[in-house]
């Protein structure tokens, strides 16, 4: 594997680090293969409970797709890296343990289909978030996918058709992002979430995320149903036995993922 994404494992978290600073930390085939290995390893490991995405350095999180690379092989065939991207976002959003990006800079394009994958993104209140596509005569598709469900249809022409920079107080307010904080905290506010997600229970979330997901095109009514089928396979499970023990005995969880 290349150095172009950087991977390791702490007290129960997946941590992935893009690393092309001297490229803006553009996205290229070897990273979205880096990614692909990664996340499958992650899927199997009983021991990481969730998973930060980051970047390295503090100039930006990500420049998007590096065009040459990525939107085009080296034979010149089309779509082929275009579509190694769209699998990993769908590989993404099926993610059965919590994705949280840690934005610690400017994410533009391919970067923000990266982050809107993602299940908690927290920001740095000077980034900012830009679809810039169109100066170049082409347009966020893939991305487009994951904006359109996150802001809905207005607000995302806007951002594709403008290519104007949305700043952190504006991706909060629009649900672009989760929260943003000042620069000098975001290392302890992430570093507290991923704290807390790798204590929950990890087959309550697979259950949740994968129910979730499942609704995002039902109607209401299907939905509801959908979700208390759900609700039913999760307090089944030993982890909600376990949880609802330590709640009567008023003492912390050990969750065991069954």
């Amino acid at each position: 594997m290349s150095d172009h994404l950087v991977f390791d494992t702490q007290e129960g978290v997946g941590y992935l680090v893009i690393n092309r600073e001297d490229r803006r930390n553009a996205i290229s085939q070897e990273m979205i293969a880096n990614f692909h290995e990664y996340l499958d390893k992650m899927k199997d490991d009983k021991s990481v409970r969730a998973v930060c995405i980051t970047a390295a350095g503090n100039r930006i999180f990500c420049s998007g797709a590096d065009l040459g690379a990525t939107l085009v092989k080296k034979d010149g065939t089309a779509l082929e890296g275009a579509r190694n991207y769209a699998s990993l976002l769908k590989k993404m959003t099926e993610y059965e343990k919590p994705l949280v990006a840690k934005v610690n800079g400017p994410c533009l394009a391919g970067g923000l289909g990266l982050m809107l994958a993602c299940d908690l993104v927290i920001a740095r209140d000077d980034a900012y978030f830009c679809t810039p596509e169109v100066k170049v005569g082409i347009f966020p598709m893939m991305v487009g996918a994951l904006l359109l469900r996150h802001i809905g249809l207005k607000r995302t022409m806007d951002m594709v058709l403008t290519a104007r920079k949305v700043t952190a107080a504006e991706a909060v307010a629009i649900g672009l992002v989760t929260r943003v904080v000042p620069p000098e905290t975001l290392d302890h506010e992430v570093a507290e979430l991923l704290k807390a997600l790798a204590q929950r229970s990890p087959i309550g979330i697979k259950i949740g995320k994968r129910a979730f997901r499942e609704t995002w095109d039902m109607p209401f009514e299907q939905a509801v149903d959908h979700l208390c089928n759900a609700l039913g396979e999760v307090i089944s499970t030993q982890d909600a036995a376990e949880g609802m023990r330590a709640f009567l005995e008023k003492r912390k969880p050990v969750f065991k993922g069954r």
